[in-house]
């Protein structure tokens, strides 16, 4: 699989908040929602505990001119929120795919966040997909909202491997077409 290097991340702007390409400056807020373990053993890659240097690595692996994946910070301040509310990002697929992944920091949990962020990353389809594609643990019934009320559809049942959690952990898999 040959994947084409990305070398720009737009900004998408909301009226609450702002999708913005991280920065180094974000280090703090997410080691901090990351090393929560509430939020890392709802997501396949972020580690509990989190390892000093973990938020610093991330971000520059989401600011390297050869990353597969962009990564929104979900920022709050135009509307005195927090600049780092949670994270979102579009994992690149071949065939012009992308998989969403994100997390929402638990101060923002059922506010309406996840599905704002998500609704819209996929109106401004920043990669110009041709289809989205979205897993979530299966005890986690509020992502799947999340992703049937932005408009995806489920596929099937599968399984991904959880580092938080140090196990495989059931999923629920979802896909829209734009």
């Amino acid at each position: 699989m040959k994947l084409d290097q990305i070398t720009n991340q737009p900004v998408v702007e909301t009226e609450q908040f702002d999708l913005r390409p991280l920065r180094r400056s974000d280090e703090g807020l997410i080691t901090l929602y990351g090393a929560d373990e509430r939020v890392a053993r709802m997501t396949s890659n972020i580690p509990h505990p989190y390892p000093p240097g973990a938020a610093q690595a991330f971000i520059a692996r989401s600011m390297a001119d050869s990353r597969t994946e962009d990564v929104w910070a979900m920022d709050g301040t135009k509307s005195g929120g927090d600049e780092v509310m949670g994270l979102i990002a579009l994992q690149r697929m071949d065939r012009n795919q992308s998989e969403v992944g994100y997390w929402v920091a638990p101060i923002y949990w059922n506010t309406g966040l996840a599905s704002k962020a998500v609704a819209a990353l996929v109106a401004a389809n920043p990669l110009a997909n041709d289809t989205m594609f979205a897993s979530v643990f299966q005890d986690n019934p509020a992502s799947a909202r999340v992703l049937t009320h932005c408009g995806f559809n489920y596929l099937g049942d599968a399984e991904s491997f959880s580092v938080a959690r140090d196990t495989t952990v059931p999923t629920w898999t979802y896909s829209r077409n734009l």
